[in-house]
């Protein structure tokens, strides 16, 4: 965040050891990432960063079977006991040395592998070979859209940006109010909670005809009203029809009132697509696997 509690970046930081973090942030924001990081250094402070994206290469594994393909590839104990949700770990394939980290971006069980360029094809031959066995098959930018749309994961400079804060944006978990020292944005973020329950928030927002589709930029309503728009969609292919993320204001709707699950559940709710308004379902939480089981199953 920056001093006024604004969002600035999403990105991932893992701690290798007491004093190495491996910061992965998304390719459209690498240079804003690096350059803000060295910005906000004490002038006291004895730390470096660098730039190691050509060194590595990250593949993917996702899905209900990645633990059981990744457990035939490597000696590691790759167990739910042994591998949490989020931890990191360094684990053989063949002749390659990967950093693995159990982590998700589709709302399944999941792992990301950050290998040594010069070992990547290596690592990519044993993986997709083994892969055969447990039904292994290769998805795009496009499936990985639509999967984390389904889960209303946030994505930086699509329905998140340097406007919104984490309250708003649904991300207020990730702000620790009791951390040593505090935090950048802190105070604004207090600020902002001390003036009340908030009234604009992002919403996931589902279309309940299976049919029509949702881009960007789509207007939604409530009751009748012009509430927000989409910022981003894509077609839930488990939901089942086109999904997306929209910033509410129920002030658009002509109230002061909390934007709550209840106010929410008062409201009947349209997206309109083409000029043909469909009836749609809007949630605070996501609408599949609301509780985050299954990645950590």
């Amino acid at each position: 965040m920056n001093e006024h509690g604004k969002l600035e970046g999403d990105l991932t930081v893992t701690k290798l050891d007491d004093d190495e973090f491996m910061v992965v942030s998304s390719d459209n924001t690498l240079r804003h990432t690096e350059t803000w990081m060295k910005r906000h250094f004490p002038d006291d402070a004895h730390v470096f960063v660098t730039d190691i994206t050509s060194g590595l290469a990250q593949i993917n594994i996702q899905g209900p079977k990645s633990r059981a393909l990744l457990q035939s590839l490597t000696n590691a104990d790759m167990s739910n006991d042994a591998f949490k949700f989020r931890d990191a770990k360094e684990i053989d394939i063949g002749f390659a040395r990967a950093l693995c980290q159990r982590i998700t971006y589709l709302g399944e069980l999941g792992y990301e592998l950050y290998i040594p360029t010069e070992m990547a094809m290596h690592a990519y031959e044993r993986i997709t070979a083994e892969g055969e066995k447990h039904g292994l098959v290769h998805a795009g930018l496009k499936a990985l859209a639509s999967c984390r749309m389904e889960k209303a994961y946030r994505d930086y400079g699509h329905d998140i940006d340097n406007t919104d804060d984490p309250l708003e944006a649904g991300l207020g978990f990730a702000a620790d109010f009791k951390k040593p020292g505090g935090f950048l944005g802190k105070d604004a973020l207090l600020a902002k909670k001390a003036a009340g329950p908030l009234t604009r928030k992002l919403l996931q927002v589902l279309v309940k005809d299976p049919q029509p589709l949702m881009f960007h930029a789509e207007v939604i309503h409530r009751n009748g009203k012009e509430v927000g728009y989409i910022r981003a969609a894509s077609y839930g292919h488990t939901l089942g029809g086109a999904v997306g993320l929209a910033m509410i204001d129920t002030a658009a709707a002509g109230t002061a009132e909390p934007l709550d699950q209840a106010w929410i559940e008062k409201g009947t709710w349209e997206v309109d697509i083409a000029g043909k308004k469909y009836p749609a379902v809007a949630s605070l939480s996501p609408l599949y696997d609301p509780k985050s089981e299954r990645v950590k199953l």
